[in-house]
């Protein structure tokens, strides 16, 4: 059974931050790309961050360039975001996302709160 699992999120004043975590299980993660994405309320939900298999290739939205870090353990199929500098438009719920061809796996989603 696929299961992507997101955890770390929370409430966190402007300016602080937090390490989301993704934990895979039930597929070969080392031959999936992996994404973070976030939905705030009332808004689309938007890519934010996307990691290649090896953890060589990394992009990001320009609004968290410079904040945010992704990266992943393949030995651990686990993914990561470092946020820091967080701001009150980082509010969202954040999402893991894996691809492979035609594989698309969704987790449950994680809130980020930053209010002061």
């Amino acid at each position: 059974q696929v299961q992507l699992v997101e955890s770390g999120g929370g409430l966190v004043q402007p300016g602080g931050s937090l390490r989301l975590s993704c934990a895979a299980s039930g597929f070969s993660f080392d031959s999936y790309a992996m994404y973070w994405y976030r939905q705030a309320p009332g808004k689309e939900r938007e890519l934010v961050a996307s990691i290649g298999r090896t953890g060589t290739n990394t992009n990001y939205r320009d609004s968290v360039k410079g904040r945010f870090t992704i990266s992943r353990d393949n030995a651990k199929n686990t993914m990561y975001l470092q946020m820091n500098s967080l701001k009150i438009e980082d509010t969202a719920v954040y999402y893991c996302n894996a691809r492979n061809l035609g594989n698309v796996y969704w987790g449950q989603g994680t809130q980020v709160t930053v209010s002061s």
